[in-house]
């Protein structure tokens, strides 16, 4: 009897498990989006992030909005543990507040999935699109990534990004995850409706540990002790300079000397392929020998190669870049290749990918 006790309660469990290891589903980083305001008759989009947990293909069945003043925007299908996006465009053509939901059907969960767009229509509305042409929910940016180029040892430049309160309530602005060698401030500290703002960002490049480039992400919150939300990063990228006193006792005429047959490389056609292929030579014409002592990429979809990093006068090699069609459609600053050498005239050298 224990026997057949044993087999029967497997028998039952063993459904449940396979059922629970195979099962859909679908989350969503933020199920409300507040829109801030808009013009009458000037549409207005609502972007919200989802996931496929499942290791299964989703396949969304509907997206079915509340009225037809919304129109959305969808795939039907979505690999397993991918991310993707839903659109709800609202066509502003009543005023006042608005408060807009669609529901989520798909095999990746039991109930509708339900996602909401609020915000306000008012009467007439200022075009701001070409000051701050960037979104962050009610919050209107001219930037989102900053880039301190060719930045000495000591030196502490500031950069700003200025922001513009398109919501009804009043904020206060605040920038998250600084690391040590960034410090943000935001003037005024509180931000009125239908009122911009400034943040200035200052490097202090002595906490810099490395020469070469060093990249970071920040976040932008609008209230004091709000989560921090990938949608709203920051991107920094440094470029420190070696110490120029690294230079002073190499006499020119005996100095290592780099000469490279292109700094710009050409990716803007693929051919329809999904990958593409570029090398450049690097040599040494100096009387000593050339380090390259940092090789680092400013954005994904690249990857490289070379074939020395120490090159004898005379000596050559070759530096082979790779492109992945895909992840760079998707990159939102400049594709580059920085390298660090000890050229006193090339100390710095930096090779741009064209894609446009």
């Amino acid at each position: 009897m224990k026997i057949l006790r044993i087999i029967g309660l497997s028998f039952i469990i063993s459904p449940l498990f396979i059922s629970e290891a195979h099962a859909q589903r679908l989350t969503v980083e933020n199920a409300i989006v507040e829109c801030g305001r808009t013009g009458f008759e000037q549409p207005i989009t609502a972007t919200f992030e989802l996931k496929n947990k499942g290791r299964k293909r989703l396949v969304i069945e509907s997206v079915k909005p509340d009225c037809g003043c919304t129109a959305v925007e969808y795939p039907k299908e979505v690999g397993a543990g991918d991310k993707f996006k839903i659109t709800m465009t609202y066509d502003a053509r009543q005023l006042g507040h608005f408060h807009k939901m669609a529901a989520v059907k798909s095999n990746g969960s039991k109930t509708p999935v339900y996602l909401t767009m609020k915000g306000i229509v008012i009467p007439e509305m200022v075009d701001y699109r070409g000051n701050y042409p960037l979104t962050m929910g009610e919050l209107l940016l001219d930037k989102n990534e900053l880039e301190f180029d060719d930045v000495n040892k000591g030196d502490a430049p500031m950069q700003e990004i200025h922001i513009f309160n398109n919501g009804s309530q009043t904020m206060q602005p605040n920038v998250m995850h600084l690391p040590p060698y960034l410090s943000a401030t935001v003037v005024p500290e509180k931000l009125a409706p239908n009122r911009g703002a400034t943040i200035t960002v200052t490097l202090h490049s002595d906490k810099l540990r490395d020469y070469g480039l060093t990249q970071t992400s920040v976040y932008l919150a609008k209230h004091l002790g709000d989560k921090v939300k990938q949608e709203n990063a920051i991107g920094v990228s440094t470029i420190l300079l070696p110490d120029l006193k690294d230079f002073q006792s190499i006499n020119k005429d005996q100095a290592p000397q780099l000469q490279m047959s292109a700094t710009d490389v050409d990716f803007t056609d693929f051919g329809g392929k999904a990958k593409k292929t570029a090398t450049v030579s690097l040599q040494n014409v100096g009387m000593t020998v050339l380090k390259i002592s940092s090789l680092q990429l400013f954005t994904e979809g690249l990857k490289v190669t070379l074939g020395k990093s120490e090159l004898e006068p005379g000596q050559s090699t070759n530096l082979k870049i790779t492109g992945i069609a895909e992840d760079l459609a998707k990159v939102r600053t400049r594709p580059r290749i920085l390298m660090i050498t000890n050229d006193p005239d090339h100390a710095k050298i930096v090779v741009n990918i064209r894609l446009k």
